[in-house]
């Protein structure tokens, strides 16, 4: 346990040094694990993870993901979201800013990356609300936090990466996430208005859009809705009309949605050859990224696994009989310390493979926890001093400091604490839907 310990806190330095955290995680694991067993074992070890890897047929579930993610940022269906949610919500005090959030937990439907559906929903919708006087800081949190919803409303690629790292089901972890998303999408229109009830100025009502405009606008959704039931119908078997099977599985899904999203951009014409290869282009950049963070985290975790850390804590527990929930809950706190440090991904490869056999030792769901542990990530999205949806928007929008973002955001994380507080008293919000289809 103590050899664990060490390098666990050689990891957080080596990350405060500025080394990336995949690097970080692979050399403290490949040095501990050598320490632990012997360099001809560790070299054994990382060399059989990264071919593995390599040869991993569900992993090729992330990269179609975020090709499908990056034809719908090319097909330009971000700007039809915001027109239908103006058309509903944009005559009411801080309607502007509920607008956004409902099109960004609609864009996450068919995105699945936070920091994505952030830049994109950005460049729609900031013109706007400055266009009808909004303060900035209101534009561009609501912007931040509506932006947090990509890694949860399905389909979700760290939910994705949480799967694979833990063996759960993929399809029940996207199902879990939808009423708590939904719930955070109710949250932050309530943060909204908490908002501008106490300053009216930040958030004046723009124009009543007639039933007519709002049928229109909802007419040219179609490509959204389409795509939406195209990957989630197809996943839980709501595609299939006799003598067809249609049920696919979550790299099947990916594929569908991926060719589905690039069909769109086409039909759009939203796509040359050279924004085609752009696209491929990231996607490949994107995937490598993720998946050495990944080989690094399982480095790291065979390390942590071998030095016995799981088993110490999980007997630590038992031996002062803490109950389950205060460990629950410390295990939050040690979560939303992380957040105001490290990026989401880093921090949930970096502790996941820690805590996740003590959570299930203490028999909860391993779902539910997938569930928590990125709600609690969202709120490291946003979350000074590194909040990554903040810097996103900076860059998109120079002449706002991050300091107004930050300030503007606050309501935003406070509600996501209330959410996660109600997600861990009652969870039978995330397990509903998993439990009644599955």
């Amino acid at each position: 346990m103590t050899e664990a310990l060490i390098g666990f806190a050689a990891v957080l330095a080596l990350v405060l040094l500025r080394m990336p955290i995949a690097f970080a995680m692979g050399l403290v694991g490949m040095v501990g694990y050598m320490y632990l067993n012997s360099f001809r074992g560790a070299v054994s070890m990382v060399g059989r993870l990264i071919i593995d890897t390599a040869q991993d047929y569900g992993l090729s579930v992330v990269p179609l993901f975020i090709l499908m993610g990056l034809f719908v940022n090319k097909g330009g269906l971000s700007r039809e979201l915001y027109q239908v949610s103006y058309a509903f919500l944009g005559h009411l005090r801080g309607g502007l800013a509920m607008a956004t959030i409902c099109a960004c937990a609609g864009f996450s439907a068919i995105c699945g990356s936070s920091l994505a559906t952030a830049a994109t929903m950005s460049k729609v919708a900031m013109p706007q609300m400055r266009k009808y006087g909004y303060d900035d800081s209101l534009s561009t949190a609501s912007i931040a936090a509506g932006g947090t919803l990509g890694i949860l409303i399905p389909p979700s690629v760290i939910l994705v990466i949480y799967g694979l790292l833990t063996e759960t089901s993929i399809g029940k972890l996207f199902l879990a996430g939808v009423i708590p998303g939904l719930i955070g999408v109710l949250f932050y229109l309530g943060a909204v208005r908490w908002t501008v009830s106490r300053k009216p100025d930040a958030g004046p009502a723009g124009e009543r859009t007639g039933w007519g405009d709002r049928l229109k606008a909802l007419k040219g959704v179609w490509a959204v809705v389409l795509l939406f039931f195209l990957v989630i119908g197809g996943l839980y078997g709501a595609l299939n009309v006799y003598p067809i099977n249609l049920t696919f599985s979550p790299t099947e899904a990916a594929g569908m949605g991926a060719t589905g999203a690039f069909l769109i951009a086409l039909f759009r014409g939203s796509l040359t050859f050279r924004e085609t290869f752009e696209v491929l282009k990231e996607t490949a950049y994107t995937a490598a990224s993720l998946f050495a963070v990944l080989i690094g985290a399982w480095v790291f975790s065979n390390f942590v696994n071998l030095a016995g850390l799981p088993e110490a804590l999980r007997d630590l527990v038992q031996a002062y009989s803490v109950s389950p929930t205060v460990v629950m809950l410390m295990i939050i706190l040690v979560y939303l310390a992380l957040g105001c440090v490290f990026e989401s991904l880093s921090m949930l490869l970096l502790t996941v493979p820690i805590f996740f056999p003590l959570v299930t030792g203490l028999g909860y769901d391993p779902v539910w926890f997938g569930i928590v542990v990125v709600v609690v990530t969202e709120i490291s999205l946003i979350t000074p001093p590194v909040g990554l949806n903040v810097f996103v928007l900076k860059g998109v929008v120079p002449d706002v400091t991050t300091g107004t973002i930050f300030r503007g955001v606050t309501p935003f994380w406070v509600s996501d604490l209330f959410r996660l507080a109600l997600l861990v008293a009652v969870p039978s919000l995330t397990l509903f839907l998993p439990d009644l289809l599955f």
